[in-house]
């Protein structure tokens, strides 16, 4: 079983928020897709 980053980190540190929340700004992802990929409820995202 191949594992990724995001499965083996899950903090959340200020550079993963910061790199989450440019990539909404700049259209990349969505709050709806960040929310199913980081499994966490839009509110988190948003907020």
């Amino acid at each position: 079983m191949s594992m990724t980053m995001d499965d083996i980190i899950k903090r959340w540190t200020a550079k993963r928020k910061a790199a989450l929340v440019i990539g909404i700004i700049q259209g990349k992802t969505t709050v709806a897709e960040a929310s199913r990929s980081f499994d966490l409820s839009p509110s988190e995202i948003e907020g």
